[in-house]
């Protein structure tokens, strides 16, 4: 049997893993997507989404939620896995990250039953991410901490 000083993940870690994963597959999906396909086809985004905003397509957009909002979503959980300290704080912005876009995309486009799936997806992440025993386990602290 082996043993170890390391205290079991807590809840809130696990909690954790389980919002990036779920944030990192939808970003690699909906990224995909919009990659492959710039024209909004596979996901049945109409072109005129795009009205008004800088995108002539869905490419760069595709790109950005692939690469910030799917992939950074998966290393940070393989990071945290793994206890390594600077997946916290990549945990940290895929929150922060997702809640931008989504206000973002809202500004953007209509309304979609996805943006407060997501949003709140992205607002958990945040708040998980800051409760103390996720912070502890990951051995970081907020200024003013002992």
């Amino acid at each position: 049997m082996q043993t170890t000083d390391r205290p079991g993940r807590p809840v809130a870690v696990w909690a954790l893993l389980v919002l990036l994963v779920v944030q990192g597959l939808g970003g690699l999906a909906g990224g995909l997507s919009l990659t492959i396909a710039p024209d909004g086809s596979i996901m049945q985004m109409s072109m005129s989404l795009l009205d008004g905003s800088p995108f002539r397509d869905f490419l760069i957009p595709g790109l950005i939620l692939m690469l910030v909002l799917g992939v950074l979503p998966l290393v940070a959980a393989v990071g945290l896995w793994l206890r390594r300290r600077w997946a916290w704080y990549a945990a940290f912005v895929v929150g922060c990250g997702l809640m931008i876009w989504i206000l973002v995309e809202m500004t953007i486009i209509p309304y979609d039953v996805l943006q407060p799936v997501f949003g709140g997806i992205g607002v958990l992440i945040f708040v998980v991410s800051l409760l103390k025993p996720v912070r502890r386990f990951y051995g970081v602290s907020l200024p003013g901490e002992a």
